[in-house]
């Protein structure tokens, strides 16, 4: 397992922008599948994007795509998540996942084992 942190939280208006990351400890990052899930208050944790190993590969929730971008440095051990176009119903808490696998085989949150302790993304209207 990996360890991970995340940052970048924080409260923007409609339509604004922000930039999550998340640092994974570890020296084999570049074998995780990384992902990023949300949870809104009383909710299920939902899948937001997902992106393999080398990087070649992404994967969005449908209403995530266009506006989010997920990325990352395997030099810098780190996941990116670029929000735009932000929305009120994009409030929760984001939480940054890693598999250690070659390929996405699932999105959902057991197909993860390694978690950060999560980042509170607020948008207000």
């Amino acid at each position: 397992q990996v360890q991970l942190v995340e940052s970048g939280g924080g409260l923007v208006q409609a339509g604004g922008s922000l930039r999550l990351s998340c640092v994974a400890s570890g020296r084999i990052f570049s074998r995780y599948v990384m992902a990023w899930f949300r949870q809104a208050p009383g909710k299920e944790r939902d899948f937001v994007a997902a992106i393999t190993g080398s990087g070649g590969n992404t994967y969005y929730a449908a209403s995530m795509k266009g506006r989010f971008t997920i990325s990352r440095d395997n030099v810098k051990n780190t996941v990116y998540l670029q929000m735009n176009s932000l929305k009120p119903e994009d409030t929760a808490v984001y939480y940054c996942a890693a598999r250690n696998a070659p390929v996405v085989a699932g999105v959902g949150p057991r197909d993860f084992g390694s978690w950060g302790q999560g980042t509170q993304v607020t948008v207000s209207s």
